[in-house]
C-alpha cells in the first residue's frame, strides 16, 4: 500500500512505509528500551533486534572488528611484509587508481614510514595501461624490489603476477576472485572463491588495515611494538564510503571512528583536502563520498594518476596544499567532461530502452575516467544494471553499476570467461570491463541475457521508501542527534527518508542552474526549509518553484545545517507529490 496515498509522485515513483512487521518491531524496540518512535523505525527497518537495539547505536571496533587470521593467507602475508620491514628489504606498492586503492596504499606507506622505512608506490594509468597490475610494470618493478604488495587489485592478474620475476608478491584486496588464483606468496580476499563470505563487505582498505593489525600482533609477539591503528582509521573510512561498501557490520564501527578520527584534523592530505572543498563542518559519510573522495578520484580519472594516493601519504603540508589544490582543478574538469558524456550516454541508452534488463551506451572519444559516473547517473535514472564504454582504436573500456539484487560482477566475469570480453571483473555492484568493437553488440546482448535471469528485467520505478511521517514541529536537532545515533548511513544501510504531509510552500527560490531552495509549514509548527539538488533535472523545481499555492507532501532527509556558529534542522529534498 502506497504511503499517505502516493503512487506516481513528481518524480514518478510509489512512496513506500514500513510493513506491517516492521512496525510492530519497531513498536517493540520502543517499550523495550523508551527509545524515540522515529528512531525505532529506523532501527526496526535496519533489521535490528530488541535485544540488541541498544548495542547498536554504540558500535564497538573492539566487538565487532574480525580476527585478522579469519581470512586465508593473512597470516602468510603479515609475516612476509614484516620480514621485508627487518631486513630493510626494497618494498613496492602497487595500487588501483580510484579512493580505495589510494587509501590502501596511503595505509601501508604511513605505516612504513612510523616504522622508519619507505615503499615505492606505483599506479598504473588509467588510459595507457589499464586496471590492474600488468606485465612491463610488473617485471620492472621485481627487477628492482624483493617485495610487491598488490592492494586493490590483482586476484584476477594472474600473467601479470608470474611477470614479477625474482620478488615475492602479496595480494590484499577485495574483487571477485576466479576459479584459481595467481601463483604468489599470498592472496588476502574476502571474496576468494574458497572463503566463507562473511567479510564480503569489507573494501581493500579495511582488508589491508587488517593486515596491519595482524602485523602489530606478530610484532608484539615477538616482543615488539608496531605503530598506534586507530589514527588510520580516517583512510578506511574515506575508502569505504567512496567505495560504496555497504555500511553493515564492522563497517560501520570502521567509518563511526574513522569520521572521529578525520574531525581530529591529524593527516595533512586530508585536512588540504577538506579545506579545499571548503568543509565547515564535521566530516560525514556525505563529505567522504560526495566531496572527498571525487577530489581524490579526479587524478585517476583525467589527471595523474598516483596524486589521490600521494595526497593522502603525504606529511608534508605545503606539498598537501599543492596536490590539493591541482585535484581539486582536475574535479571540475572532470565535471565538465562528465556533463558532455552523461547526455549523450543518456540519450543512447534511452533509444536502446529503459525498461531493458541492462541499460548501456557505448561511444568513440568518451574518456575512460568518466564512464563509472556516467553509468552510475544511467542506473539511477533508470533503476537498471547500466553499462557506460569509451571506445578508442576499436578497444572499448567501460564501468558498469548495479542495483541491488542483481551481481553485475559475477556476469561480467561469465562474459570474459567465454571469451566475449579481452578482460572483465569486480564486484556485486560494481564491474569494469574492456571489450573489441567488433564484440560490443554480441557482448551486451549475452549480458543482458544473464542479468535477466537474475530479474533485472522484472524490476519497476524504483520506490521512494520512507521511515515515516513527521510534523514540522518534531524535526528539531536534538531528534536528528538522536537519529544519527543508528548511523552512519550509506550503501546497505541508507539514511531515513520522512514524509511531511500536506504542506505550504512559503518561498521557494532557484539556486544556480539546477537546485531549489524552499520554506514550508503545516500552519501548526514553526517553518522548515529544504534544499533540493539537482531539482531542475526533472519535473520537481518547476512543480514547486511554480506552485501557485498548492500544497504538496514533501519527503526527504532531514540533517542539521550549520552557519555561522548557529545549526538548524534542513529537509534534504527528495520528492513531492500534489495533495
Amino acid at each position: 500500500m502506497s504511503f499517505l496515498g502516493v503512487k506516481t509522485s513528481l518524480s514518478n515513483r510509489s512512496w513506500r512505509g514500513l510493513d506491517v512487521e516492521q512496525e510492530r518491531q519497531a513498536e517493540a524496540i520502543h517499550q523495550a528500551t523508551d527509545l524515540p518512535i522515529p528512531l525505532t523505525r529506523t532501527l526496526a527497518r535496519l533489521a535490528v533486534p530488541t535485544e540488541e537495539a541498544q548495542p547498536y547505536l554504540t558500535p564497538s571496533l573492539r566487538d565487532l572488528l574480525p580476527d585478522p587470521r579469519s581470512l586465508k593467507d593473512m597470516q602468510k602475508a603479515a609475516a612476509r611484509f614484516l620480514q621485508a620491514v627487518k631486513t630493510k628489504q626494497r618494498i613496492a606498492v602497487f595500487a588501483d587508481y580510484d579512493v580505495d586503492g589510494g587509501s590502501s596504499a596511503a595505509l601501508l606507506i604511513t605505516w612504513l614510514r612510523d616504522m622508519n622505512r619507505t615503499a615505492t608506490l606505483y599506479i598504473p594509468d588509467r588510459i595507457d595501461e589499464g586496471y590492474g597490475p600488468n606485465e612491463p610494470a610488473m617485471a620492472e618493478l621485481a627487477a628492482n624490489h624483493d617485495l610487491i604488495i598488490c592492494v586493490d587489485c590483482g586476484t584476477l592478474s594472474h600473467d601479470a603476477i608470474a611477470a614479477a620475476k625474482g620478488a615475492d608478491v602479496i595480494i590484499l584486496d577485495h574483487h571477485l576472485g576466479g576459479e584459481t588464483l595467481p601463483d604468489c606468496h599470498a592472496v588476502v580476499n574476502p571474496n576468494r572463491q574458497d572463503e566463507t563470505g562473511d567479510l564480503a563487505h569489507l573494501c581493500a582498505a579495511a582488508v589491508v588495515f587488517l593486515m596491519l593489525v595482524e602485523a602489530n600482533r606478530q610484532m608484539r609477539d615477538d616482543g615488539a611494538k608496531g605503530p598506534g591503528l586507530m589514527a588510520y582509521l580516517d583512510l578506511v573510512a574515506l575508502a569505504t564510503v567512496a567505495d560504496v561498501a555497504p555500511l553493515i557490520g564492522v563497517n560501520r564501527a570502521l567509518v563511526r571512528q574513522g569520521l572521529t578520527v578525520m574531525a581530529r584534523r591529524q593527516r595533512v592530505g586530508l585536512v588540504a583536502l577538506s579545506d579545499t572543498a571548503r568543509m565547515d563542518s564535521a566530516p560525514t559519510p556525505y563529505h567522504l563520498g560526495f566531496l572527498l573522495g571525487p577530489r581524490v578520484n579526479a587524478g585517476g580519472r583525467i589527471g595523474k594518476a598516483d596524486l589521490g594516493a600521494r595526497l593522502l601519504a603525504t606529511d608534508n603540508l605545503q606539498e598537501a596544499k599543492a596536490m590539493a589544490d591541482r585535484l581539486d582543478e582536475l574535479n571540475t574538469e572532470r565535471r565538465d567532461i562528465e556533463a558532455t558524456v552523461r547526455a549523450q550516454a543518456m540519450e543512447q541508452a534511452e533509444a536502446r530502452g529503459f525498461d531493458a534488463p541492462l541499460v548501456w551506451a557505448a561511444q568513440e572519444g568518451w574518456h575512460p575516467g568518466v564512464v563509472g559516473i556516467v553509468a552510475s547517473r544511467l542506473k539511477e535514472t533508470t533503476n537498471r544494471p547500466a553499462i557506460v564504454i569509451g571506445f578508442e582504436d576499436g578497444i572499448g573500456k567501460g564501468s558498469g553499476r548495479s542495483v541491488s539484487g542483481i551481481d553485475l560482477g559475477a556476469a561480467i566475469q561469465r562474459l570474459a570467461s567465454e571469451g566475449l570480453l579481452i578482460k572483465g571483473g569486480g564486484h556485486k555492484m560494481a564491474a569494469g570491463l574492456t571489450v573489441a568493437e567488433d564484440k560490443l553488440d554480441a557482448a551486451m546482448e549475452r549480458l543482458a541475457a544473464l542479468l535477466a535471469k537474475q530479474g533485472a528485467a522484472d524490476i519497476g520505478p524504483a520506490d521512494l521508501k520512507l521511515d515515516g511521517m513527521l510534523m514540522c514541529a518534531a524535526a528539531t536537532p536534538e531528534l536528528v542527534a538522536q537519529i544519527e545515533t543508528a548511523g552512519p548511513f550509506g550503501a546497505g544501510a541508507p539514511a531515513p527518508r520522512y514524509a511531511f504531509a500536506d504542506q505550504m510552500i512559503h518561498f521557494a527560490k532557484r539556486v544556480g542552474e539546477k537546485h531549489l531552495k524552499i520554506t514550508f509549514s503545516d500552519g501548526i509548527g514553526p517553518r522548515l526549509e529544504a534544499i533540493s539538488f539537482g531539482a531542475f533535472d526533472g519535473p520537481l523545481g518547476p512543480a514547486l518553484e511554480n506552485h501557485g499555492g498548492a500544497r504538496f507532501h514533501l519527503a526527504g532527509r532531514l540533517e542539521i545545517n550549520t552557519w555561522g556558529g548557529r545549526q538548524k534542522v534542513q529537509l534534504r529534498l527528495e520528492d513531492a507529490a500534489p495533495v
